[in-house]
């Protein structure tokens, strides 16, 4: 294509991350258009259409939006379980597809998705946000400049402490659908120590299980309609608007069985160890990485503000900055700014056959850690080995 053609976007799932998708909606002008959407609730896809794009295409059923020669691009943006079903038919149908995080719930999945691509001549990203937030980006630059001399050692600790509203309120909570939460959730902090190091993981073995959430209660039970409703610290829905926040379900169900606590440690390429925590009845939210080199390490004090950078006295390089905090201006616009830049790189990879920064490759393994790792904690925290990618894929 050229650079100036208006890519024609349809997405699928509407709500949710689907409402990234809007960064895409340019008509006056712009690199893309929003021209369609799929969803399985007609109320969200009217929704869409009044506040999106009132002219756009839209379906209960996404095979009619893939099968449609308007489009150019899909971005899916469904449940997990849907990305491997949703992302093959859309490559087959010839359309260039940017697909949410986790890329599918199996490696096998994944390993599908890659053949999907590489045989439709299509172009493939991944929704990994993370590495476009500045403050990431900042950390990758110091890692990569060499300040901190050649990495060996990698820490995260993940609070998550919107868990129940998140992940155990809704279909996150039954392995079925999502395998476990080092997919949903821990997917991004995987790829991070993936990125930021330049390695991939060879081998994991985990630790973890469900202490907080699930329990005894019927799988139909909703919120509004408990007994427990006035005294249940995890209620969730607003009686004045009569509205839920995300979802409605009790997250004492009988059916939840992901675990809501793990760790994880990784065998990576390089000599490099890392440990992964994460936990979702914490009462705060934090995400905290470390990388520790040879001369030094890099540690983010908070989310999006803070980094900080000691170097060991031997250390000649960035002497300015050693012991130093330095702080990251987050970019304007949805995820700390980096809703705009990952859907222009997009336009970029499509457009100008730009690589993407958030490749498919780093979709897949990110998957196959956590799948390996869930597989762990669940037979008896033994080491697995990461499976390789198809033949098709290997660099």
């Amino acid at each position: 294509m050229k650079k100036t053609t208006q890519i024609r976007v349809g997405v699928i799932g509407v709500t949710g991350r689907g409402g990234l998708a809007r960064q895409w909606h340019k008509p006056d002008g712009g690199r893309s258009v929003l021209v369609a959407g799929a969803d399985v609730k007609q109320d969200a896809l009217d929704a869409f259409k009044a506040e999106v794009n009132k002219d756009a295409f839209t379906t209960l059923d996404y095979r009619e939006l893939i099968a449609r020669d308007d489009i150019d691009a899909v971005a899916v943006c469904s449940p997990d379980f849907t990305h491997e079903e949703y992302a093959c038919a859309a490559l087959a149908a010839g359309k260039h597809v940017f697909c949410e995080k986790p890329m599918a719930i199996t490696t096998e999945g994944c390993d599908r998705m890659l053949k999907a691509w590489k045989k439709s001549g299509k172009k493939f990203m991944i929704g990994f946000n993370m590495r476009y937030m500045n403050i990431f980006r900042t950390m990758k630059d110091v890692v990569d400049s060499g300040v901190i001399g050649e990495i060996k050692v990698v820490w995260c600790r993940h609070f998550v402490g919107f868990g129940g509203d998140w992940y155990y309120h809704d279909w996150h909570g039954n392995s079925k659908n999502s395998t476990g939460l080092l997919l949903q959730k821990a997917s991004h902090d995987i790829d991070m120590i993936h990125w930021i190091t330049g390695q991939y993981t060879k081998r994991v073995s985990g630790f973890g299980s469900l202490d907080y959430y699930g329990g005894n209660k019927p799988n139909d039970l909703v919120c509004n309609e408990c007994a427990e409703k006035r005294t249940c610290v995890e209620y969730q829905y607003n009686e004045t608007t009569r509205k839920v926040n995300r979802m409605n379900q009790c997250v004492f169900r009988k059916e939840i069985d992901v675990e809501d606590n793990s760790t994880i440690m990784m065998e990576m390429e390089n000599g490099i160890h890392a440990t992964y925590m994460q936990c979702h009845y914490t009462p705060d939210y934090c995400r905290n990485y470390t990388f520790i080199g040879t001369e030094g390490r890099i540690e983010n004090v908070d989310d999006g503000t803070n980094v900080i950078v000691k170097l060991r006295n031997r250390s000649k390089r960035w002497k300015n900055i050693a012991d130093q905090h330095l702080t990251i201006k987050p970019a304007v616009g949805g995820h700390g700014g980096a809703d705009p830049v990952i859907a222009d790189d997009f336009l970029d990879m499509v457009l100008d056959g730009k690589e993407p920064i958030a490749t498919p490759m780093a979709g897949r393994m990110s998957v196959a850690v956590g799948v390996a790792a869930t597989h762990s904690i669940r037979h008896g925290s033994g080491g697995v080995n990461i499976p390789r990618p198809p033949a098709c894929c290997r660099q």
